[in-house]
């Protein structure tokens, strides 16, 4: 059937949208688009081709990390490793004044490293400190906006899962992408603290100071050697054999899995009991995302055959506006589109179509990646269905509203903007790892 490339377009999207309002699960969605896009578009023997076409990206070998990121971070915290880490650190920090705070950010900046999951980290910081923080008196914006700006960490650094699905359905190099949120991420680590600090210089009473028992230096020697260096071996598994050119993502990720439960079994922590519990939840969050691959790939296929894609590429370049300006743009719809999407839906709907316009427009795609990451992550903390604000209301206290925790979520939003601008003017924080591989 030959129709214009902007009524295909409004029909792939806008079924996808309708279906989406209705409350049909993402996979479903697209599986249902693409059935009729096919159908309409190519005829019956189509959607054979296409569905032949589909299984061949998740057969790749590019995405051998999921499930092994899946596995490494659901043994880390099934096996109790992510709490050691945390009472390590938590002796290093002493009587700092808002010590919660900073610990809830340097110990989920480590925690992403090794679960590669926002949604995780969200919950087992939400969860292991909003209710100590309440007991020691912190206000609720002090015990829970950290954690979720911290909590979405894992979407930029690095291993990240969003980072390998994102890399894999715009076809770019997946170890590059992972390497790139590196450094920035360490920095958005620091903008946090930084503005931990300022809130508590605005509002001492926010973090009461209480008297922690004194630790001698050899006593935090040793917890830091036992409880955090270890964890540290995994990270340089995973993102030093891949800056290093040592191995694959895929083969990074392996030795990752490899690291933690050989950690495990160190520490007497390696059960039956946790290692099925890992087992089974990266069967059926990997087994998910796989087939929202496949109806990824299909969508991308009808979104190409329509000439939707090439069509709108043609017509955003036609107009007189600066790359920066229709980098603006992109970023405003990724933002509105979370207001009401997750982020893998998100990834659907746009790859196929921003990714093609960055690259004519002069974007480093690498950078690009890391720059819609770094978007997805900010999406994640916007109200009303930013997915990181209702994993918080799980584990707030009663009474807690969505409005008092986006309100909470907001200043750490401003660093995450910060950074975003700090990555346009400064590219190289984001690329030099890359470049070194």
């Amino acid at each position: 059937m030959v129709i214009e490339w902007y009524w295909a377009l409004t029909i792939l999207v806008g079924m996808v949208i309708f279906l989406m309002a209705i409350g049909m699960p993402v996979a479903l969605t697209f599986l249902t688009t693409n059935i009729i896009g096919a159908l309409i578009f190519i005829g019956a023997n189509g959607l054979t081709q296409l569905v032949d076409n589909a299984t061949a990206l998740v057969t790749s070998f590019t995405l051998g990390p999921v499930p092994m990121f899946i596995m490494m971070g659901a043994l880390f915290f099934h096996t109790g490793l992510a709490i050691r880490v945390f009472d390590g650190l938590d002796v290093l920090f002493g009587r700092l004044p808002g010590r919660l705070c900073y610990l809830t950010v340097a110990g989920g900046a480590m925690f992403s490293t090794l679960t590669g999951s926002s949604m995780a980290n969200t919950a087992m910081l939400g969860s292991l400190m909003v209710p100590e923080m309440q007991r020691r008196g912190y206000s609720p914006r002090m015990s829970m906006g950290p954690i979720l700006g911290t909590g979405g960490l894992a979407m930029i650094i690095p291993p990240s899962s969003i980072g390998v699905l994102l890399a894999s359905v715009a076809n770019i190099d997946v170890g590059k992408l992972l390497i790139a949120g590196f450094l920035p991420g360490l920095a958005l680590a620091v903008l946090y603290a930084l503005m931990i600090t300022l809130q508590l210089r605005l509002n001492p009473s926010a973090a009461p100071a209480y008297d922690v028992p004194k630790t001698s230096i050899a006593a935090k020697a040793k917890l830091v050697f036992t409880n955090v260096a270890p964890m540290g071996l995994v990270v340089f598994l995973v993102v030093g054999f891949i800056i290093l050119g040592w191995a694959t993502p895929t083969e990074a990720a392996a030795f990752g899995v490899a690291g933690v439960m050989v950690l495990a079994a160190l520490f007497r922590v390696l059960t039956w009991k946790s290692l099925r519990t890992s087992v089974e939840a990266t069967v059926k969050v990997g087994g998910m995302v796989f087939f929202i691959l496949v109806s990824s790939a299909v969508f991308s296929q009808l979104l190409a055959f329509t000439g939707a894609s090439a069509g709108l590429l043609q017509w955003a370049i036609s107009f007189s506006l600066s790359k920066y300006t229709v980098l603006l743009i992109m970023f405003c719809v990724l933002i509105l589109l979370g207001m009401f999407m997750d982020p893998v839906s998100m990834m659907l709907i746009t790859v196929p179509i921003f990714f093609p316009l960055a690259d004519a427009l002069g974007f480093d795609l690498v950078w690009y990646g890391l720059f819609v990451l770094m978007t997805f992550e900010m999406a994640g903390t916007t109200p009303p269905f930013g997915l990181l604000l209702y994993v918080m209301l799980g584990v707030a206290p009663k009474g807690t509203t969505l409005f008092q925790v986006a309100s909470f979520a907001f200043p750490f939003l401003i660093c995450d903007t910060i950074l975003i601008l700090i990555l346009v003017v400064y590219p190289n924080l984001a690329l030099f790892l890359p470049n070194l591989m």
